[in-house]
């Protein structure tokens, strides 16, 4: 049974039974020529398919969230300005839901949840309106020239669990917000908080306080919150709030700084109103760093009461629950996850350090668990080191059981499954991390490397195209999308990412020279745009870094065999392949980097290796 993640659209015609029994002929006409002149094409030139009509209704799918709703606002758009000199009676008007979820595919229809979900939302929906699912609304963020009106959880029919609803609200035919479709909620962009300790290595700490302080703001029901992806591509850039309001579709900015030393932290906050520049609030804490997570709950309660939005008990109460009481742990934890991201087996080591410190100091602290199991995972599957399957998984239940809600903890769970080859499972995982947060990264990445591992091709493709999405800065998920684009015959699409990539691992190369995966994966880069010359340079550069490393092996055989030079690919292959773990190994089989090497009896030889 094949299973995917992908976007869903469905559509039907408002009061469709009423218009045929009033002129049978006369609406069949119609509806053909809307389906003809408009829907058919809006859904072709967005890269989707139809998946099947239904009488009056639509079921069709695209490959990625952004392209669902672009179709369906231009849809909608179109199908409006045909019916302006119309008599009522004689108007085509569609209902449209889009969700994103996993389908089960058979032939070439589709099923499951992710189905259903986008058929009830079709079914709320305003005539002539889109009525999205809130992985949706998070999805989309602010890349289209339209606004979202959250519309609350509605329990849908047949769904177990209650789905947060958004209308699209749609821009008039000039372009203008009508006066009905203003958002009512301030929306706010918490900008990258400056790192004033004089030491770079501090960066995870200024960076840890900016994503607390979007995590709180986002629990208030009464502002739109711009995704941290959003803004920290803005970190470093010297902007005026003006053009970033504008950028982002924010009516307000926060910005501000952080100084640690020893036992004392600075932070300076300020809430700037982006129409003329104006500052409405500004604070600065000198504190104990004992005191970090009473700044971040005043903070958050400033803005709110400057905003005047109202604050629910229950969001009040999640504000001021605190990840951990114990600041020590807390700090152990942000520098984890900092080392943890640069995912080689050296910093990962450290990483799961960290994180054993903080779960040490805060024996019910759930992210330090899953940030554990994430490591353990990680030095399994890449080098078979670690603790054994079991270990993994048990470390995941504790997380599980401290916090059952953790977005991370199921995120976790996922990877060590995968790395039990229990992608069934695995997948229920992923899928469950994000719907509890559709901006978590890890969750998007380790389910692309799973499926890339499983063969599933396309869906790794689009996962780590979200990873990028929702971690700019991160040059591995843009990496690891050349090898995905070529093996789908997207030539164009693996260039783009080959250039993109090789900008982010020369940064981080700079960052951290003692680190071989830039290197390596940045070689990668260089030998899909063609400079072979450099990509020798970079090859022998990762080696002499780490010339023992499976993962350096691993793409290093793959530059070898680009460059045609066989026998050192072989080699290379087979001291990864014996030195690395599971995860390699199903690499193996479907890097279309290693296709020159396919009709050469010694990949067989490879293969038995594997097995």
């Amino acid at each position: 049974m094949e299973r995917r993640l992908t976007a869903i659209l469905a559509a039907d015609v408002v009061g469709y039974s009423r218009m045929m029994g009033a002129d049978e002929a006369g609406t069949l006409s119609a509806l053909k020529a809307v389906r003809d002149e408009v829907i058919d094409q809006k859904i072709a030139e967005h890269q989707g398919r139809i998946v099947k009509l239904i009488g009056d209704g639509i079921l069709a799918e695209f490959p990625s969230v952004v392209s669902a709703v672009a179709c369906a606002t231009e849809v909608q758009r179109s199908v409006r300005k045909r019916n302006t000199n119309l008599p009522q009676s004689r108007r085509i008007e569609f209902r449209v839901g889009v969700n994103v979820g996993d389908v089960i595919v058979e032939g070439e229809d589709i099923y499951g949840d992710g189905v259903n979900v986008a058929a009830r939302l079709e079914s709320i929906a305003e005539p002539g309106g889109i009525a999205v699912s809130e992985a949706v609304h998070d999805h989309v963020g602010n890349r289209l020239d339209v606004r979202f009106e959250d519309r609350g959880e509605h329990n849908l029919k047949n769904i177990d669990k209650p789905v947060r609803v958004y209308s699209v609200l749609l821009d008039n035919i000039d372009g203008r917000i009508t006066a009905e479709a203003k958002e009512k909620r301030p929306s706010i962009a918490v900008l990258p908080f400056n790192n004033m300790s004089g030491d770079p290595e501090q960066e995870y700490f200024s960076d840890g306080i900016t994503e607390d302080v979007i995590t709180d703001l986002a629990k208030v029901s009464g502002l739109r919150v711009i995704a941290r992806h959003s803004v920290f591509s803005y970190k470093d850039k010297a902007l005026k709030v003006q053009q970033i309001g504008r950028e982002l579709g924010a009516d307000f900015v926060v910005e501000g700084s952080v100084r640690k030393v020893g036992t004392r932290v600075r932070i300076t906050g300020q809430l700037v109103g982006c129409n003329h520049g104006t500052q409405l609030w500004a604070e600065r804490f000198d504190r104990e760093l004992t005191d970090i997570f009473a700044i971040q709950d005043e903070i958050t309660h400033a803005i709110v009461e400057q905003l005047k939005v109202k604050l629910l008990p229950q969001e009040k109460s999640s504000i001021d629950q605190p990840p951990t009481d114990n600041i020590e742990a807390y700090t152990y934890y942000l520098r984890g996850r900092d080392f943890l991201h640069r995912r080689s087996k050296h910093y990962s080591r450290i990483a799961r350090q960290m994180f054993a410190k903080a779960a040490a100091l805060d024996p019910k602290y759930a992210r330090a668990y899953a940030g554990m199991a994430d490591c353990d995972s990680f030095l399994y599957l890449n080098y078979r080191v670690g603790v054994p399957i079991a270990g993994l998984l048990a470390t995941t239940d504790k997380a599980l059981s401290l916090d059952d809600t953790l977005a991370e903890a199921h995120a976790s769970r996922g990877m060590a499954l995968s790395a039990a080859q229990r992608y069934d499972e695995a997948k229920m995982e992923f899928e469950k991390a994000i719907a509890l947060d559709p901006n978590l990264f890890e969750a998007h990445y380790y389910y692309a490397r799973a499926s890339f591992a499983e063969g599933k091709i396309e869906l790794a493709a689009r996962l780590f195209e979200r990873a990028s999405e929702i971690r700019p800065d991160d040059y591995q998920s843009v990496c690891l999308r050349i090898h995905t684009y070529r093996s789908l015959g997207r030539i164009k699409e693996s260039k783009e990412a080959a250039r993109l990539g090789l900008q982010l691992a020369e940064r981080e190369l700079a960052l951290h020279p003692d680190d071989p995966r830039p290197a390596h994966l940045g070689a990668g880069a260089l030998f899909e745009l063609g400079d072979m010359a450099r990509a020798r340079e970079w090859v022998a550069r990762a080696l002499a870094i780490d010339p023992d490393d499976p993962l350096t092996l691993y793409n290093v055989a793959c530059g070898y065999t680009k460059l045609r030079e066989f026998d050192a690919a072989f080699e290379m292959l087979e001291r990864s392949i014996r030195g690395g773990g599971p995860e390699l190994a199903n690499w193996v089989k479907h890097d279309s980097d290693l296709d020159g090497l396919r009709s050469d009896p010694r990949y067989q030889k490879l293969l038995e290796l594997i097995g």
